[in-house]
């Protein structure tokens, strides 16, 4: 399941508060100013700087 636009419309980097880019097929958000890459696990984004993939 996809999230809802109304989540993707509130969610921001919690390192920057920048704007995220969702990939479904990935199941990531990601913060091209951060340049981080957070992971969607069962539908639930983990927004967890130190979880955070660096890009």
């Amino acid at each position: 399941m996809a999230l809802s636009s109304e989540l993707l419309a509130i969610l921001v980097c919690p390192a920057c508060k920048g704007d995220l880019a969702y990939d479904a097929g990935a199941q990531t958000l990601t913060c091209s100013a951060c340049r981080l890459r957070y992971r969607i696990v069962d539908d639930i984004p983990v927004m967890l700087v130190h979880e955070a993939e660096k890009l």
